[in-house]
Order: structure tokens, then C-alpha cells, then sequence
């Protein structure tokens, strides 16, 4: 038994969307906007706008302002996050133009806040391999928090 804190689970940003308060994660993002006054870094998936669904991860970086540096809060950076959720809100997007709306698909956008912990700069990247290989993982390494485990044979 460890006295320590649960460790972060891997996952993509598109993925927070499945996630429930309180659960500590670690992603991948790109910087779309940083609010200084509300200490909100602004987070998206490089495919989202390819895909149906939207989520956005809005970070609070308050716990981090001590180690974040300028190119970590900068326009198309990509950063890595290691912190907590603390709510999930799916709600209906904007509609669009008249000609969007008439292909019937309703484009639902999540909101995942995160209390940072950790902020770091991904440095050179390839996105698309990145997504591989979480997907990889997930599905090769099925991980269960201690608490779901099977205590069946004490």
C-alpha cells in the first residue's frame, strides 16, 4: 500500500471528454488562447476540426505560475498537463452558417477543466504519431485503479 499519490493516466485530449471529476491525467495540447487574468490556458486536439465532436480543456495554470515560462502559454504551442478534472460540460456549439446547418449535424462542444499541476513544453513533435502511440498503449496496456482491482482469494 502506498502512501503516496495515484499516478496520472495517459490519454488524449479528445479523451477528457470520459472523464469524471477528480480523476488525475496527463495530455497532450495545443495552445489556443491564455487568459492572464483568469490564470486559463485554453487547449485543443490538432483533429477536432475534422471531427463531430469538440473538446476543449481549459487549464488553470495557478498552481504552475511559479515554473511556466512565455513559450509554454504562446499560440500554437503544443504542452504537456499533468493535473486534476474538476468538471466536464458538454453543451451545444454555436450554429453555424446556414449551409452547415442544413447537413443536420449538431457539432457538440465539451468543456474539461483541469487544475494544473505540471506544465511542460512538448518540444518537436509529430502529432500523429503521438496519437498512435497513446492509442497503442491503451490498447495493449489495460490499467485499473486500486480501488476497482478484484480482491477475490483474501
Amino acid at each position: 500500500m502506498s502512501n503516496g499519490p495515484l499516478p496520472s493516466q495517459l490519454c488524449l485530449l479528445p479523451d477528457l471528454a470520459l472523464k469524471k471529476e477528480g480523476d488525475k491525467v496527463r495530455f497532450l495540447g495545443c495552445v489556443t488562447s491564455y487568459s492572464t487574468v483568469a490564470g486559463v490556458l485554453t487547449l485543443q486536439h490538432h483533429h477536432q476540426a475534422q471531427d463531430s465532436r469538440c473538446v476543449v480543456a481549459l487549464v488553470d495554470v495557478t498552481l504552475a505560475l511559479r515554473t511556466l515560462k512565455s513559450d509554454q502559454v504562446r499560440i500554437g504551442e503544443w504542452v504537456n498537463v499533468i493535473g486534476y478534472v474538476t468538471a466536464v460540460n458538454p453543451f451545444p456549439a454555436r450554429k453555424g452558417s446556414m449551409r452547415e446547418n442544413e447537413t443536420f449535424q449538431a457539432r457538440v462542444q465539451t468543456q474539461v477543466r483541469i487544475r494544473a499541476l505540471l506544465i511542460w513544453s512538448s518540444g518537436p513533435l509529430d502529432t500523429q504519431r503521438y496519437d498512435e502511440s497513446v492509442d497503442a498503449l491503451k490498447s495493449c496496456c489495460s490499467i485499473t485503479a486500486p480501488n476497482s482491482a478484484s480482491k477475490t482469494g483474501q
